[in-house]
Protein backbone atom coordinates (compact mmCIF):
# COMPACT_ATOMS: atom_id res chain seq x y z
CA UNK A 1 0.00 0.00 0.00
CA UNK A 2 1.45 3.56 -1.04
CA UNK A 3 0.65 5.72 2.18
CA UNK A 4 3.02 8.89 1.29
CA UNK A 5 -0.35 10.66 2.13
CA UNK A 6 1.27 10.87 5.61
CA UNK A 7 3.57 13.79 4.85
CA UNK A 8 0.64 16.03 4.03
CA UNK A 9 -0.78 15.27 7.56
CA UNK A 10 -1.26 18.17 10.21
CA UNK A 11 -2.24 15.56 13.81
CA UNK A 12 -4.11 16.82 16.38
CA UNK A 13 -3.57 14.72 19.93
CA UNK A 14 -6.31 14.17 22.04
CA UNK A 15 -6.10 12.59 25.67
CA UNK A 16 -9.31 11.88 26.12
CA UNK A 17 -9.85 12.45 29.71
CA UNK A 18 -9.39 15.88 29.55
CA UNK A 19 -10.40 17.01 26.14
CA UNK A 20 -14.62 17.33 26.66
CA UNK A 21 -16.53 15.54 28.83
CA UNK A 22 -19.93 14.79 27.16
CA UNK A 23 -22.02 13.10 29.60
CA UNK A 24 -21.32 15.11 32.49
CA UNK A 25 -19.80 12.78 34.76
CA UNK A 26 -16.71 14.88 35.27
CA UNK A 27 -14.38 12.96 32.79
CA UNK A 28 -13.44 13.71 28.88
CA UNK A 29 -14.97 11.15 26.68
CA UNK A 30 -16.09 10.43 22.89
CA UNK A 31 -19.10 12.03 23.04
CA UNK A 32 -17.29 15.20 23.79
CA UNK A 33 -14.58 14.50 20.92
CA UNK A 34 -17.76 13.68 18.44
CA UNK A 35 -19.37 17.08 19.44
CA UNK A 36 -16.12 18.56 19.34
CA UNK A 37 -14.91 17.45 15.55
CA UNK A 38 -16.08 20.31 13.25
CA UNK A 39 -14.02 22.69 15.52
CA UNK A 40 -10.82 20.22 15.30
CA UNK A 41 -11.41 20.55 11.35
CA UNK A 42 -11.61 24.23 11.62
CA UNK A 43 -7.81 24.20 12.74
CA UNK A 44 -6.54 23.14 9.25
CA UNK A 45 -6.40 19.53 11.23
CA UNK A 46 -6.71 15.91 9.17
CA UNK A 47 -5.83 13.54 11.27
CA UNK A 48 -6.85 12.54 15.16
CA UNK A 49 -4.30 10.44 17.42
CA UNK A 50 -5.46 9.36 20.08
CA UNK A 51 -3.92 8.60 23.41
CA UNK A 52 -4.84 5.30 24.93
CA UNK A 53 -8.78 4.36 25.18
CA UNK A 54 -8.79 1.29 26.03
CA UNK A 55 -9.66 -0.43 29.35
CA UNK A 56 -7.17 0.70 32.17
CA UNK A 57 -6.97 0.61 36.11
CA UNK A 58 -5.00 4.24 35.24
CA UNK A 59 -1.79 3.10 36.90
CA UNK A 60 0.04 5.56 34.08
CA UNK A 61 -3.92 6.82 33.04
CA UNK A 62 -4.27 4.46 30.12
CA UNK A 63 -1.29 3.42 28.99
CA UNK A 64 -1.49 0.12 31.15
CA UNK A 65 -4.32 -1.89 28.45
CA UNK A 66 -6.25 -4.31 30.66
CA UNK A 67 -8.16 -4.72 26.97
CA UNK A 68 -6.67 -4.50 24.09
CA UNK A 69 -9.94 -4.75 21.62
CA UNK A 70 -12.42 -2.60 23.76
CA UNK A 71 -12.74 0.99 24.79
CA UNK A 72 -12.84 2.63 28.29
CA UNK A 73 -16.38 2.71 29.46
CA UNK A 74 -15.51 6.52 30.85
CA UNK A 75 -14.84 6.98 27.60
CA UNK A 76 -18.09 5.35 25.39
CA UNK A 77 -17.85 2.08 23.79
CA UNK A 78 -16.81 0.66 20.22
CA UNK A 79 -19.73 1.50 18.73
CA UNK A 80 -19.32 4.94 19.74
CA UNK A 81 -15.74 5.02 18.56
CA UNK A 82 -16.65 3.74 15.43
CA UNK A 83 -19.31 6.71 15.26
CA UNK A 84 -16.17 9.27 15.44
CA UNK A 85 -14.51 6.98 13.15
CA UNK A 86 -17.13 7.61 10.39
CA UNK A 87 -17.69 10.61 11.15
CA UNK A 88 -14.02 11.68 11.14
CA UNK A 89 -13.86 10.36 7.65
CA UNK A 90 -16.63 12.31 6.07
CA UNK A 91 -14.75 15.32 7.19
CA UNK A 92 -11.64 13.85 5.68
CA UNK A 93 -9.97 13.46 8.86
CA UNK A 94 -7.74 10.21 10.20
CA UNK A 95 -7.39 8.37 13.22
CA UNK A 96 -4.42 7.00 14.89
CA UNK A 97 -4.31 4.78 17.99
CA UNK A 98 -2.31 4.67 20.47
CA UNK A 99 -0.27 1.33 19.85
CA UNK A 100 1.17 0.34 23.87
CA UNK A 101 2.75 -2.84 23.16
CA UNK A 102 5.66 -2.74 25.05
CA UNK A 103 3.66 -3.77 28.35
CA UNK A 104 0.15 -4.35 29.48
CA UNK A 105 -1.75 -3.52 32.30
CA UNK A 106 -1.12 -6.09 35.52
CA UNK A 107 -4.97 -6.17 35.29
CA UNK A 108 -4.63 -7.82 31.84
CA UNK A 109 -6.47 -11.00 31.40
CA UNK A 110 -2.41 -12.49 30.13
CA UNK A 111 -1.22 -11.14 33.28
CA UNK A 112 -3.89 -12.51 35.46
CA UNK A 113 -3.34 -15.87 34.48
CA UNK A 114 0.73 -15.81 33.79
CA UNK A 115 1.25 -15.07 37.65
CA UNK A 116 -0.52 -18.04 38.60
CA UNK A 117 1.96 -20.37 37.77
CA UNK A 118 5.00 -21.67 35.44
CA UNK A 119 2.57 -23.93 33.65
CA UNK A 120 -0.08 -22.20 32.27
CA UNK A 121 -1.00 -20.97 28.72
CA UNK A 122 0.27 -17.57 29.15
CA UNK A 123 3.15 -18.40 31.75
CA UNK A 124 5.52 -17.16 29.62
CA UNK A 125 4.26 -14.08 28.30
CA UNK A 126 5.67 -11.75 30.44
CA UNK A 127 9.41 -11.23 31.85
CA UNK A 128 10.01 -13.50 34.89
CA UNK A 129 13.37 -14.38 36.28
CA UNK A 130 14.23 -15.95 39.27
CA UNK A 131 15.86 -14.05 41.79
CA UNK A 132 19.54 -13.91 43.08
CA UNK A 133 21.21 -13.74 46.54
CA UNK A 134 17.65 -13.08 48.05
CA UNK A 135 16.72 -10.50 45.58
CA UNK A 136 15.85 -9.29 42.45
CA UNK A 137 17.48 -11.13 39.36
CA UNK A 138 19.53 -7.65 38.33
CA UNK A 139 20.06 -4.08 39.50
CA UNK A 140 17.93 -2.08 36.74
CA UNK A 141 15.49 0.00 37.94
CA UNK A 142 12.25 1.51 36.34
CA UNK A 143 11.40 4.67 34.84
CA UNK A 144 8.45 4.94 36.64
CA UNK A 145 8.60 3.38 40.12
CA UNK A 146 11.22 2.10 41.97
CA UNK A 147 13.20 -0.93 41.26
CA UNK A 148 12.37 -2.91 37.64
CA UNK A 149 11.55 -6.31 39.82
CA UNK A 150 8.25 -6.96 41.61
CA UNK A 151 8.30 -10.48 43.37
CA UNK A 152 5.42 -12.99 42.88
CA UNK A 153 4.94 -15.49 45.61
CA UNK A 154 2.97 -17.83 43.53
CA UNK A 155 5.52 -18.11 40.87
CA UNK A 156 8.77 -17.77 43.06
CA UNK A 157 9.70 -14.92 41.14
CA UNK A 158 10.01 -11.64 39.73
CA UNK A 159 8.47 -9.80 36.34
CA UNK A 160 10.18 -7.25 34.83
CA UNK A 161 8.26 -4.00 34.40
CA UNK A 162 10.54 -0.59 32.83
CA UNK A 163 7.62 1.85 34.24
CA UNK A 164 4.67 1.40 36.97
CA UNK A 165 5.03 -1.68 39.09
CA UNK A 166 0.95 -2.12 37.31
CA UNK A 167 2.76 -1.92 33.54
CA UNK A 168 4.66 -5.66 33.26
CA UNK A 169 6.75 -5.25 30.39
CA UNK A 170 5.57 -8.50 27.72
CA UNK A 171 7.82 -11.42 26.48
CA UNK A 172 8.14 -10.11 23.04
CA UNK A 173 10.17 -13.67 22.60
CA UNK A 174 7.52 -15.34 22.56
CA UNK A 175 6.25 -16.17 19.35
CA UNK A 176 2.03 -15.96 20.62
CA UNK A 177 2.61 -12.70 22.09
CA UNK A 178 3.80 -11.62 18.54
CA UNK A 179 0.60 -12.86 17.09
CA UNK A 180 -1.24 -11.22 19.63
CA UNK A 181 0.24 -7.68 18.78
CA UNK A 182 -0.30 -8.29 15.56
CA UNK A 183 -3.98 -9.41 16.09
CA UNK A 184 -4.48 -5.90 17.98
CA UNK A 185 -3.14 -4.25 15.19
CA UNK A 186 -6.01 -5.91 12.52
CA UNK A 187 -8.27 -5.46 15.02
CA UNK A 188 -8.69 -1.86 14.82
CA UNK A 189 -7.49 -1.58 11.11
CA UNK A 190 -9.96 -3.49 10.10
CA UNK A 191 -12.26 -1.00 12.11
CA UNK A 192 -11.38 1.78 10.01
CA UNK A 193 -8.61 3.41 12.11
CA UNK A 194 -5.61 4.49 9.85
CA UNK A 195 -2.50 3.98 12.18
CA UNK A 196 -0.78 3.94 15.20
CA UNK A 197 1.53 5.81 17.21
CA UNK A 198 3.56 2.96 19.02
CA UNK A 199 4.77 4.05 22.71
CA UNK A 200 8.10 3.32 23.81
CA UNK A 201 8.28 0.42 20.80
CA UNK A 202 12.47 -0.16 20.91
CA UNK A 203 11.54 -1.08 24.59
CA UNK A 204 10.34 -4.25 23.09
CA UNK A 205 13.44 -6.36 22.53
CA UNK A 206 15.39 -7.31 26.23
CA UNK A 207 19.05 -8.11 26.38
CA UNK A 208 18.87 -11.78 26.77
CA UNK A 209 21.53 -12.09 29.27
CA UNK A 210 19.65 -9.59 31.74
CA UNK A 211 22.99 -8.12 33.02
CA UNK A 212 23.42 -5.71 35.61
CA UNK A 213 23.07 -1.59 34.52
CA UNK A 214 25.11 1.36 34.45
CA UNK A 215 24.33 2.13 38.42
CA UNK A 216 22.16 5.72 37.87
CA UNK A 217 19.86 7.02 40.30
CA UNK A 218 16.84 6.55 37.39
CA UNK A 219 16.56 4.15 34.95
CA UNK A 220 19.47 1.69 35.66
CA UNK A 221 19.80 -0.84 32.81
CA UNK A 222 17.85 1.13 30.28
CA UNK A 223 20.77 0.60 27.95
CA UNK A 224 20.19 -3.43 28.18
CA UNK A 225 16.53 -2.55 27.78
CA UNK A 226 15.97 -0.17 25.10
CA UNK A 227 16.89 -0.93 21.04
CA UNK A 228 17.42 -4.85 22.32
CA UNK A 229 19.41 -8.10 19.73
CA UNK A 230 15.68 -8.92 18.46
CA UNK A 231 13.96 -5.43 17.93
CA UNK A 232 14.56 -4.51 14.17
CA UNK A 233 13.73 -8.47 13.64
CA UNK A 234 10.33 -8.08 15.06
CA UNK A 235 9.89 -4.75 13.91
CA UNK A 236 10.04 -6.05 10.35
CA UNK A 237 7.64 -8.48 11.29
CA UNK A 238 4.42 -6.74 12.13
CA UNK A 239 5.13 -4.35 9.29
CA UNK A 240 5.26 -7.00 6.96
CA UNK A 241 2.81 -9.40 8.23
CA UNK A 242 0.44 -6.59 9.31
CA UNK A 243 1.23 -2.75 8.33
CA UNK A 244 2.28 -3.50 4.68
CA UNK A 245 -1.37 -4.56 4.10
CA UNK A 246 -3.36 -1.88 4.89
CA UNK A 247 -3.48 1.56 3.80
CA UNK A 248 -1.80 2.82 7.07
CA UNK A 249 0.76 4.49 8.82
CA UNK A 250 3.41 4.45 12.16
CA UNK A 251 4.98 6.78 14.22
CA UNK A 252 7.34 5.37 16.87
CA UNK A 253 7.60 6.81 20.42
CA UNK A 254 11.78 6.20 20.74
CA UNK A 255 13.18 7.59 23.81
CA UNK A 256 17.02 8.41 23.27
CA UNK A 257 17.01 8.04 19.73
CA UNK A 258 19.36 10.75 17.31
CA UNK A 259 18.47 11.51 13.97
CA UNK A 260 21.21 9.11 12.75
CA UNK A 261 19.69 6.06 14.65
CA UNK A 262 16.33 6.96 13.21
CA UNK A 263 17.84 6.84 9.76
CA UNK A 264 18.08 2.65 10.78
CA UNK A 265 14.29 2.72 11.12
CA UNK A 266 12.31 5.25 8.76
CA UNK A 267 14.93 5.39 5.74
CA UNK A 268 14.04 3.18 2.58
CA UNK A 269 11.39 0.96 1.22
CA UNK A 270 12.38 -1.79 4.19
CA UNK A 271 11.82 1.18 6.60
CA UNK A 272 10.02 -0.15 9.96
CA UNK A 273 8.48 3.44 10.75
CA UNK A 274 6.90 6.23 8.34
CA UNK A 275 8.08 8.46 11.34
CA UNK A 276 9.89 8.77 14.53
CA UNK A 277 9.03 10.97 17.42
CA UNK A 278 12.35 12.54 18.78
CA UNK A 279 13.09 13.75 22.28
CA UNK A 280 15.95 15.62 21.39
CA UNK A 281 14.67 19.17 20.75
CA UNK A 282 12.22 18.71 24.20
CA UNK A 283 15.69 18.85 26.15
CA UNK A 284 16.71 22.48 25.62
CA UNK A 285 15.75 23.12 28.81
CA UNK A 286 16.25 20.20 31.11
CA UNK A 287 18.95 17.08 31.63
CA UNK A 288 17.80 13.50 30.68
CA UNK A 289 14.33 13.81 31.85
CA UNK A 290 11.77 17.08 32.00
CA UNK A 291 12.56 17.11 35.64
CA UNK A 292 15.89 18.38 35.85
CA UNK A 293 15.58 21.67 35.09
CA UNK A 294 18.00 23.41 33.21
CA UNK A 295 18.04 27.15 31.74
CA UNK A 296 16.25 27.15 28.08
CA UNK A 297 19.21 27.09 25.82
CA UNK A 298 18.16 28.26 22.10
CA UNK A 299 21.70 26.85 20.53
CA UNK A 300 20.42 23.26 22.25
CA UNK A 301 17.05 23.61 20.26
CA UNK A 302 18.16 24.64 17.24
CA UNK A 303 21.00 22.71 16.99
CA UNK A 304 18.39 19.45 17.40
CA UNK A 305 15.76 20.87 15.39
CA UNK A 306 18.40 21.04 12.73
CA UNK A 307 19.97 17.55 13.04
CA UNK A 308 16.64 15.85 12.84
CA UNK A 309 16.00 18.35 9.39
CA UNK A 310 19.29 17.57 7.89
CA UNK A 311 20.18 13.93 8.11
CA UNK A 312 16.92 12.87 7.66
CA UNK A 313 16.51 15.00 4.60
CA UNK A 314 15.75 13.20 1.24
CA UNK A 315 16.47 9.89 3.65
CA UNK A 316 13.20 9.45 5.99
CA UNK A 317 10.73 11.73 7.44
CA UNK A 318 10.05 13.95 10.47
CA UNK A 319 7.48 13.97 13.00
CA UNK A 320 7.31 17.89 14.57
CA UNK A 321 5.98 18.55 17.93
CA UNK A 322 6.80 21.07 20.95
CA UNK A 323 3.76 19.84 22.99
CA UNK A 324 2.55 16.45 24.11
CA UNK A 325 1.11 14.67 26.81
CA UNK A 326 4.48 14.10 28.43
CA UNK A 327 6.10 17.63 28.37
CA UNK A 328 5.10 20.18 30.67
CA UNK A 329 3.34 23.38 28.63
CA UNK A 330 5.99 24.43 25.80
CA UNK A 331 5.11 28.51 26.49
CA UNK A 332 5.65 28.12 30.17
CA UNK A 333 9.03 26.14 29.22
CA UNK A 334 10.45 27.72 25.93
CA UNK A 335 7.93 30.85 25.70
CA UNK A 336 7.12 33.64 28.05
CA UNK A 337 3.76 33.55 30.30
CA UNK A 338 4.28 37.23 30.29
CA UNK A 339 4.01 37.16 26.52
CA UNK A 340 2.07 34.31 26.11
CA UNK A 341 0.15 35.40 22.73
CA UNK A 342 3.61 36.44 21.11
CA UNK A 343 6.01 33.43 22.26
CA UNK A 344 2.73 30.85 22.09
CA UNK A 345 2.24 31.81 17.97
CA UNK A 346 6.27 32.46 17.42
CA UNK A 347 7.29 28.76 18.89
CA UNK A 348 4.28 27.31 16.54
CA UNK A 349 5.70 29.49 13.33
CA UNK A 350 9.40 28.40 14.41
CA UNK A 351 8.78 24.30 14.78
CA UNK A 352 5.81 23.63 12.18
CA UNK A 353 7.11 25.01 9.47
CA UNK A 354 9.88 22.58 8.28
CA UNK A 355 9.65 19.80 6.81
CA UNK A 356 7.71 17.09 8.77
CA UNK A 357 4.36 16.18 9.79
CA UNK A 358 3.19 18.78 12.46
CA UNK A 359 1.71 16.90 15.99
CA UNK A 360 -0.41 19.61 18.24
CA UNK A 361 -1.51 18.31 21.33
CA UNK A 362 -4.69 19.77 22.99
CA UNK A 363 -4.79 23.12 24.47
CA UNK A 364 -1.52 23.97 22.57
CA UNK A 365 -3.54 25.85 19.80
CA UNK A 366 -5.08 28.14 22.43
CA UNK A 367 -2.02 28.48 24.47
CA UNK A 368 -2.68 26.85 27.00
CA UNK A 369 0.08 27.39 29.95
CA UNK A 370 1.40 25.51 32.98
CA UNK A 371 -1.26 24.76 36.23
CA UNK A 372 0.12 25.88 39.73
CA UNK A 373 -1.14 23.39 42.14
CA UNK A 374 -1.17 24.39 45.71
CA UNK A 375 -0.33 21.00 47.18
CA UNK A 376 0.83 17.44 46.25
CA UNK A 377 -2.11 15.75 46.92
CA UNK A 378 -3.74 17.51 44.13
CA UNK A 379 -1.34 15.67 41.30
CA UNK A 380 -2.52 12.59 39.81
CA UNK A 381 0.76 10.88 38.30
CA UNK A 382 2.53 8.30 39.36
CA UNK A 383 5.73 10.20 37.54
CA UNK A 384 4.81 13.02 39.75
CA UNK A 385 5.24 10.77 43.03
CA UNK A 386 7.80 8.90 41.61
CA UNK A 387 10.05 11.82 41.18
CA UNK A 388 9.45 13.23 44.90
CA UNK A 389 10.68 10.05 46.09
CA UNK A 390 14.09 10.29 44.17
CA UNK A 391 14.33 14.17 45.39
CA UNK A 392 13.66 13.60 49.24
CA UNK A 393 16.38 11.06 49.16
CA UNK A 394 18.38 13.71 47.81
CA UNK A 395 17.53 16.09 50.52
CA UNK A 396 14.60 18.48 48.73
CA UNK A 397 11.88 19.16 50.71
CA UNK A 398 8.18 18.63 50.02
CA UNK A 399 7.58 22.55 49.99
CA UNK A 400 10.75 22.73 46.93
CA UNK A 401 9.13 19.56 45.35
CA UNK A 402 5.88 21.38 45.02
CA UNK A 403 8.00 24.04 42.87
CA UNK A 404 9.66 21.71 41.00
CA UNK A 405 6.67 19.82 40.20
CA UNK A 406 4.37 22.66 39.14
CA UNK A 407 7.05 23.76 36.68
CA UNK A 408 8.21 20.52 35.02
CA UNK A 409 5.29 18.00 35.76
CA UNK A 410 3.68 16.23 32.86
CA UNK A 411 0.24 16.80 34.59
CA UNK A 412 0.63 20.43 33.48
CA UNK A 413 -0.41 19.17 30.18
CA UNK A 414 -3.18 17.15 31.30
CA UNK A 415 -5.63 19.74 32.74
CA UNK A 416 -8.93 20.13 31.18
CA UNK A 417 -9.27 22.07 27.53
CA UNK A 418 -10.35 25.56 28.41
CA UNK A 419 -13.63 25.76 26.10
CA UNK A 420 -15.06 28.89 27.94
CA UNK A 421 -15.02 30.99 30.89
CA UNK A 422 -18.26 29.21 32.37
CA UNK A 423 -17.91 27.42 35.17
CA UNK A 424 -15.02 24.55 34.84
CA UNK A 425 -14.29 26.35 31.68
CA UNK A 426 -17.13 24.70 29.92
CA UNK A 427 -15.54 21.18 30.19
CA UNK A 428 -17.78 19.46 31.82
CA UNK A 429 -21.25 20.22 33.79
CA UNK A 430 -20.00 17.96 36.82
CA UNK A 431 -17.12 17.79 39.49
CA UNK A 432 -13.99 17.78 36.67
CA UNK A 433 -11.86 14.38 37.70
CA UNK A 434 -8.30 16.90 37.55
CA UNK A 435 -8.28 20.80 38.52
CA UNK A 436 -9.21 23.31 36.01
CA UNK A 437 -6.33 25.61 35.38
CA UNK A 438 -7.14 29.20 37.05
CA UNK A 439 -6.78 31.24 33.95
CA UNK A 440 -9.66 30.08 32.15
CA UNK A 441 -11.28 33.10 32.34
CA UNK A 442 -9.58 34.69 29.69
CA UNK A 443 -7.72 31.60 27.85
CA UNK A 444 -10.58 29.87 26.36
CA UNK A 445 -11.35 28.82 23.18
CA UNK A 446 -14.90 30.81 22.94
CA UNK A 447 -11.98 34.07 23.61
CA UNK A 448 -9.90 33.20 20.88
CA UNK A 449 -12.99 32.39 18.50
CA UNK A 450 -13.93 35.94 19.23
CA UNK A 451 -10.14 37.73 18.77
CA UNK A 452 -8.94 37.73 14.89
CA UNK A 453 -5.36 37.72 16.38
CA UNK A 454 -5.42 35.22 18.84
CA UNK A 455 -3.45 32.35 18.60
CA UNK A 456 -5.95 29.93 17.62
CA UNK A 457 -7.02 32.29 15.05
CA UNK A 458 -2.70 32.32 14.26
CA UNK A 459 -2.48 28.25 13.74
CA UNK A 460 -4.97 28.25 11.78
CA UNK A 461 -3.28 31.03 9.21
CA UNK A 462 -0.21 29.01 9.97
CA UNK A 463 -1.71 25.62 9.25
CA UNK A 464 -3.37 27.09 6.02
CA UNK A 465 -0.17 28.62 4.62
CA UNK A 466 1.58 25.23 5.41
CA UNK A 467 -0.95 23.95 3.14
CA UNK A 468 -0.94 25.76 0.73
CA UNK A 469 3.04 26.29 0.12
CA UNK A 470 4.23 22.65 -0.44
CA UNK A 471 7.99 24.30 0.24
CA UNK A 472 7.07 24.52 4.01
CA UNK A 473 6.65 20.66 3.87
CA UNK A 474 8.65 19.43 1.33
CA UNK A 475 11.51 22.17 1.14
CA UNK A 476 15.34 21.77 2.23
CA UNK A 477 15.76 22.95 5.39
CA UNK A 478 19.14 25.73 6.28
CA UNK A 479 19.80 27.25 9.42
CA UNK A 480 21.05 30.90 9.73
CA UNK A 481 22.98 32.63 12.54
CA UNK A 482 23.74 29.31 14.51
CA UNK A 483 25.09 30.79 17.49
CA UNK A 484 22.83 33.45 18.32
CA UNK A 485 21.27 32.85 21.43
CA UNK A 486 18.16 34.88 20.79
CA UNK A 487 17.21 34.80 17.30
CA UNK A 488 15.91 31.68 15.40
CA UNK A 489 16.25 31.93 11.81
CA UNK A 490 15.89 29.23 9.16
CA UNK A 491 15.35 29.19 5.18
CA UNK A 492 13.16 26.24 3.39
CA UNK A 493 14.32 25.78 -0.13
CA UNK A 494 12.24 23.71 -3.30
CA UNK A 495 12.33 24.16 -6.60
CA UNK A 496 12.35 27.94 -7.28
CA UNK A 497 10.06 28.72 -3.88
CA UNK A 498 12.12 29.86 -0.98
CA UNK A 499 10.54 30.96 2.78
CA UNK A 500 12.68 32.49 5.49
CA UNK A 501 11.35 32.49 9.16
CA UNK A 502 12.05 35.07 11.42
CA UNK A 503 11.75 33.66 15.33
CA UNK A 504 12.59 35.84 18.35
CA UNK A 505 12.98 33.65 21.44
CA UNK A 506 13.99 37.55 23.40
CA UNK A 507 11.73 39.18 25.69
CA UNK A 508 13.66 42.19 24.62
CA UNK A 509 13.28 44.12 21.03
CA UNK A 510 15.85 42.90 18.60
CA UNK A 511 17.76 43.99 15.32
CA UNK A 512 17.83 41.29 12.74
CA UNK A 513 19.76 41.84 9.31
CA UNK A 514 18.69 39.42 6.30
CA UNK A 515 21.13 36.75 5.58
CA UNK A 516 22.83 37.44 2.16
CA UNK A 517 20.11 37.04 -0.85
CA UNK A 518 17.07 37.82 1.10
CA UNK A 519 14.75 40.67 1.14
CA UNK A 520 12.15 41.61 3.61
CA UNK A 521 10.49 43.74 1.21
CA UNK A 522 6.72 43.82 2.79
CA UNK A 523 5.42 42.77 -0.19
CA UNK A 524 7.72 39.00 0.70
CA UNK A 525 6.07 38.80 3.89
CA UNK A 526 3.25 36.03 4.06
CA UNK A 527 2.51 35.79 7.75
CA UNK A 528 3.21 37.92 11.34
CA UNK A 529 2.49 36.85 15.00
CA UNK A 530 1.84 40.72 16.17
CA UNK A 531 -1.48 42.41 15.00
CA UNK A 532 0.79 44.71 12.93
CA UNK A 533 3.52 43.85 10.35
CA UNK A 534 7.16 44.19 11.55
CA UNK A 535 8.90 47.04 10.95
CA UNK A 536 11.89 47.44 8.82
CA UNK A 537 13.18 47.79 5.65
CA UNK A 538 14.47 45.15 2.69
CA UNK A 539 17.91 44.58 4.65
CA UNK A 540 16.80 44.67 8.45
CA UNK A 541 14.30 44.48 11.00
CA UNK A 542 13.44 45.70 14.33
CA UNK A 543 12.13 42.35 16.28
CA UNK A 544 9.46 43.15 19.33
CA UNK A 545 9.57 40.59 22.07
CA UNK A 546 9.08 36.75 20.53
CA UNK A 547 8.14 38.22 17.16
CA UNK A 548 7.74 36.09 14.49
CA UNK A 549 7.78 36.77 10.74
CA UNK A 550 7.43 34.50 7.75
CA UNK A 551 8.72 35.66 3.86
CA UNK A 552 7.45 33.79 1.01
CA UNK A 553 9.72 34.49 -2.26
CA UNK A 554 8.00 32.38 -5.60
Amino acid sequence: MSNEWYKELVVYQIWCRSFRDGNGDGAGDLYGVLEKLDYIKSLGVNAIWFSPIYPSPNADWGYDVSDYKDIHPDFGDSDLFKQVVDEAHKRDMKIIMDLVVNHTSSEHYWFKESRKSRDNPYSDYYIWKDGKNGGPPNNWTSLFEGGAWEYVPERDQYYMHAFAKGQPDLNMDNPKVREEVKDIMRFWLDMGVDGFREDVITFISKDPDFPNGFPLPIACGIEHYNKGPNLMKYLKEFREDVIDKYDCFVVAESPMTGAKDALRFTSGDDRVFDMMISFDHMNADCFMTDTIHLPFSLKKFKKALGAWQTKLYGKAWNALYIENHDHPRVISRYGSEEFRDESGKMLATAAFLMSGTPFIYQGQEIGMVNNKLDSLDEFKDVVTFNNERVFRKFGVSKKRYLKIANKTSRENSRTPVQWDSSANAGFTTGTPWFGVNKNYRTINVAADEADPFSVLNYYRKLFRLRQSNKVFIYGKYKEHFRRNKKLYCYEMTRDKDRALIVCSFSDKNLHFKAPKGFSLDEEFIALYNYPDKPSGDSDELFLRPYEAAVFLYK
